[in-house]
């Protein structure tokens, strides 16, 4: 069993971290959301891996056919990638209107007008 028979659960750590860290680090709102977008493809791929079923069928009756994959964990991924979509075309219309209101997307600029300084 070597580090390669894991390689879908290596990515999602690498997706994970990465998206985490953008947002952590970046004060650009726009990289925060890509970010997040980022952390929720990992998270997308968790759940696609998890549900695959080695050597597993679509559900359908057949003759022979002994072993079946859930398709639950598909069905869901496909439900949270729309409301990802709309979750993200939310953010990014609210740093649109940031940007109106601040004139930057820049966390610390728009600190700084807000306390004043």
């Amino acid at each position: 069993m070597g580090i390669l028979d894991h390689f879908n659960y290596w990515m999602v750590i690498v997706l994970m971290m990465a998206g985490l860290y953008t947002v952590i680090s970046r004060g650009n709102l726009i990289k925060q959301v890509v970010g997040l977008n980022v952390f929720q493809v990992s998270v997308f791929v968790l759940y696609i891996s998890m549900g695959k079923v080695s050597g597993g069928t679509a559900p359908i009756l057949g003759e022979g056919i002994t072993v079946y994959s859930n398709p639950l964990p598909h069905v869901l991924i496909l439900t949270a990638i729309v409301v990802g979509v709309a979750t993200t075309a939310l953010a990014l219309a609210l740093v649109v209107r940031i940007r109106k209101a601040y004139g930057s997307i820049e966390e610390d600029d728009i600190l700084k007008q807000e306390n004043g300084s």
